[in-house]
């Protein structure tokens, strides 16, 4: 029997030690990835590579996430939070400017926007996000999948409601790259952060702009790191921002980037198509399984499932060895190319008792 491009990549690249349905919360490192590290590690206790990281390999990341979310690497900036991004993005608007979100949207994708006081924020179930852009919306601010109930948003609806009023556009695809398929262009920014589907270390996060986009946004971390002559911009004012996305680049943890770029190659190798079918066919079992012992979960074809009320059985599963998490007082399970019809089995069995 041949095996899979999933199967391949389980056996070489994952030894998880339970049973791991927690890719939400944070993703498992592949093994080639956790190699980048510790070489880059022994190399800073040895102090053998100058400067203790390369840009090659950040750079490498960058082009593996513009691959991955259909760009070119000129439209992708790096970064260590989706926070950091969003704060950039929030930067750029005027006073009184409006932003349109949808009710319950994770903290880091809508903070930015709102500490800032002089910001008209409006908040609108997720299921009327279209409907509700206005002519006066200057941005929709809003995840792909949901990270408190894994419904994913309906991205086509919103992009053209929002092109038709005037308003911009901000995708999170936190929940969603690396499992659901991402056309990053279709954004005027999209922000993701890589520790969880992107299978990367925490420190990593990827900031799209559309070429038009890049115009009205201030270069906040501006730095050597964003110089476009980046070994010849290290003393005073830089004198020539980079001339793509890379100018709004925060400077970047090595260590954390020399892992993405393993990753990112991994997810390039299995492909984004496989594991959309393996993970969303993982969980649509999942779902039927619950329906089946008296707990539906959320409807929907997400890879993530989410179970309202039952988030109190989190800790009953995991000391049975079910890595799961609760939100929103939802059980919430993630599949993930790493994941088995074993594991799905295993949580219904603990959720049975």
């Amino acid at each position: 029997m041949e095996t899979s491009v999933i199967d391949q990549a389980r056996a070489t690249e994952f030894a998880p030690g339970s049973t791991y349905l927690n890719t939400s919360t944070c993703g498992l490192l592949p093994r080639r990835a956790a190699e980048a590290v510790r070489k880059l590690a022994d190399e800073s206790v040895m102090g053998v590579r100058g400067g203790l990281g390369s840009f090659a390999s950040v750079d490498a990341a960058r082009a593996g996430f513009a691959r991955l979310a259909g760009v070119t690497p000129a439209r992708v900036a790096l970064g260590g939070s989706v926070a950091a991004h969003v704060g950039l993005i929030a930067a750029s608007l005027p006073p009184g400017a409006e932003v349109l979100a949808p009710e319950g949207e994770f903290s880091s994708v809508v903070s930015p926007f709102a500490v800032r006081g002089d910001l008209r924020m409006r908040y609108v179930p997720l299921t009327g996000l279209a409907e509700a852009v206005r002519p006066g919306t200057a941005l929709v601010a809003f995840s792909a999948v949901q990270s408190s109930d894994g419904r994913i948003a309906d991205l086509d609806a919103v992009r053209e409601a929002a092109a038709a009023h005037g308003a911009r556009t901000m995708l999170d695809a936190s929940q969603s790259a690396g499992w659901l398929p991402l056309d990053a262009g279709a954004f005027d920014y999209t922000v993701t952060g890589g520790y969880k589907y992107l299978l990367s270390p925490r420190g990593t996060s990827f900031l799209t702009v559309t070429e038009e986009a890049q115009s009205s946004l201030p270069a906040l971390y501006a730095s050597w790191v964003a110089a476009e002559d980046r070994s010849n911009s290290t003393y005073g004012p830089v004198e020539k921002l980079a001339a793509e996305a890379r100018r709004f680049d925060e400077p970047v943890a090595f260590l954390a980037y020399h892992a993405a770029e393993q990753s990112l190659e991994l997810l390039a190798e299995v492909g984004i198509e496989a594991v959309h079918a393996h993970a969303t066919g993982l969980a649509a079992r999942f779902r039927e399984g619950l329906e089946s012992i008296g707990h539906p979960a959320v409807p929907g074809a997400s890879a993530v499932v989410a179970v309202p009320g039952l988030g109190g059985r989190e800790p009953d599963l995991a000391e049975a060895g079910v890595m799961v998490s609760a939100r929103a007082g939802n059980l919430r399970a993630a599949f993930h190319l790493y994941n088995t019809v074993a594991d799905v089995d295993r949580a219904l069995d603990v959720l049975s008792g």
